[in-house]
């Protein structure tokens, strides 16, 4: 390709002129083709949805807020505002992996924060923003169908950005906390992706954009996966990209594994519940006649990866030609663009003990690795203090990089408490080991417990080990306040089982394994539902509020006592 463009908008263009056929294509909620535009196709909508966003009012430096589902609306909305120099920023809409009632809080939340001056959305957020009196009175709120009818303004004038220029804005996942507006610049967002390419083809020869066909992804757009590792990569680099609703793959998660089949040299990324979900879900003859041979990259990030979840989906689809070392831990956050680490070996999922010491601190077991920085990013591991520490020494991540955000939008007291100096606080713990990244585990989450450090993840997984879940039916673990005795751990698990006396012999399983493994007794052992525990869009456990839920007696507890 090309001289490197210096803004999102020039890489747009210069992907539409040189990889003219090339492009998206869409599925549908029941995971039928819901058509596909080329890049130029695209290019030329969003310059059409740029100016009818203009007549509505929006210009540059105005945050503009997506709340909408994978679908040319989402585009039409999302890259519109690029291309008119706007903000574009995207939030689940309601009813994704989530209550109504929690998203429309989070929507609220989120304009009051950014000052977004418009919001496109369906009619029902609206009136229901308007019905809770959340819907701000300075903000314009558009539906797809009301944005595709306004009359385009005849011209629109956007000053061309420059690299360090605010390109848009992404929220944190809210997995810790209130979800915050990552500001990422387009030179944060250039770099990161072609850094990202370099890496995953470093097993390969070269960067990924010089051998790989396309990719599919069923992440959210609204994710910073889905956005920026698998939309604006293919973007920017040329690549085509098929997008499927999250909705179609976790009803049918063979959709997935179906259209990287029919494609050529391929790479996609999906947290680790995505790959346990196939692993659990999909049976031989739903595979059968699959090539996943060309699967070069299958990327596992966004959540803790478990090597039993890895081992178990490559012998899933061995069949179908897939080999475990295809598979490729990463680690990245929505505060660094997206990726900061992958596995450049190529030699599949490995795993190191817990550095020396560390078994006096935290209850870890094998750890992760996840992978070397990319070009000009540079990690230490932090002691509580800010001291350096060395290698095989746990303490928290600290990152350094020009894919860096540029702070959280509007909120400078958040931005000076993660970001000094150059380095990000990931609050992540990790270590390093010859030159590699090992996440352990997220710092604010470990529970103090009898004056021991454990991390919440084991207990989730010794449950979900003895209940046989962890795709879609998840265990969420923290802990509370017991008085004189400290901080006592808990325990909320979905299930699928009803049967009271099923559920007793499960609560006992289950607390025979944490008991055994951790030397732990539970102060409380919920079972729910499946789909009652809060969780990200990417599908991680929403600890703090499954407590809050918890503790103020909002969760559906499924009866564990026999008649």
């Amino acid at each position: 390709m090309s001289a490197s463009p210096s803004n999102l908008v020039e890489a747009f263009e210069r992907t539409a002129r040189e990889r003219p056929e090339r492009g998206v294509c869409l599925f549908d909620g029941r995971g039928r083709p819901a058509g596909r535009r080329t890049w130029p196709e695209l290019l030329e909508s969003s310059r059409l949805a740029a100016a009818r966003l203009a007549a509505a009012g929006a210009g540059p430096g105005r945050p503009v807020l997506a709340c909408l589902p994978t679908s040319w609306a989402w585009f039409d909305a999302w890259m519109g505002s690029l291309l008119l120099g706007a903000w574009p920023a995207s939030v689940a809409p309601p009813g994704v992996m989530g209550s109504s009632e929690s998203h429309l809080r989070r929507i609220a939340a989120v304009l009051e924060s950014t000052g977004a001056a418009h919001l496109i959305a369906a009619a029902g957020v609206r009136d229901r923003l308007r019905e809770t009196g959340a819907d701000p009175s300075d903000t314009v709120v558009l539906t797809p169908e009301e944005l595709s009818a306004t009359p385009p303004a005849s011209s629109v004038v956007s000053a061309s950005a420059r690299p360090e220029d605010l390109a848009f804005l992404q929220f944190t996942s809210g997995s810790t906390g209130r979800p915050r507006a990552v500001a990422v610049s387009h030179g944060a967002v250039l770099h990161n992706n072609r850094a990202t390419s370099e890496a995953i083809g470093e097993p390969h020869g070269a960067p990924v954009h010089e051998w790989a066909e396309g990719t599919v992804s069923w992440l959210p757009l609204h994710h910073d996966m889905g956005l920026v590792g698998c939309l604006l990569l293919s973007m920017t680099l040329g690549l085509d990209i098929t997008l499927l609703q999250p909705t179609a793959f976790l009803a049918r998660p063979r959709l997935w594994l179906q259209e990287l089949s029919k494609l050529g040299p391929t790479y996609s990324p999906a947290p680790n519940f995505g790959f346990q979900l196939c692993a659990e879900r999909l049976r031989a003859e739903e595979v059968a006649g699959f090539d996943l041979s060309r699967w070069r990259s299958a990327l596992a990030g966004a959540e803790m990866v478990r090597p039993d979840t890895m081992a178990a989906f490559a012998d899933r689809v061995a069949s179908c030609g897939f080999r475990p070392e295809q598979l490729r831990p990463c680690y990245g956050l929505a505060e660094a663009t997206l990726a900061v680490t992958v596995d450049v070996e190529g030699r599949g999922v490995r795993t190191q003990e817990p550095p020396e010491g560390a078994e006096a601190s935290l209850d870890l077991r094998d750890v992760v690795c996840v992978g070397r920085p990319l070009r000009d990013t540079r990690i230490e591991i932090r002691a509580p203090d800010g001291t350096t520490l060395l290698e095989d020494r746990l303490g928290e991540v600290s990152v350094q990089g020009p894919g860096l955000f540029s702070g959280y939008h509007g909120d400078p007291v958040a931005t000076a408490e993660v970001l000094a100096d150059g380095w990000l606080r990931t609050g992540d713990l990790g270590f390093l080991h010859d030159g590699e990244l090992y996440i352990a585990g997220r710092l604010k989450d470990v529970l103090i417990l009898r004056g021991d450090n454990i991390m919440p993840h084991e207990l989730e997984w010794l449950a979900e080990t003895v209940v046989g879940t962890g795709g879609t039916e998840r265990a969420g673990a923290f802990s509370v306040s017991r008085g004189p005795q400290g901080e006592e751990p808990v325990l909320v698990v979905e299930t699928t089982v009803t049967d009271a006396a099923a559920l007793a012999e499960l609560d006992h399983a289950v607390r025979r394994r944490v008991g055994r493994d951790l030397g732990l007794p539970l102060a409380d052992l919920a079972f729910v539902r499946r789909g009652r525990i809060p969780k990200t869009t990417s599908g991680k456990v929403r600890r703090r509020e499954l407590a809050r839920r918890y503790l103020d007696a909002e969760l559906e507890r499924l009866d564990t006592r026999p008649d």
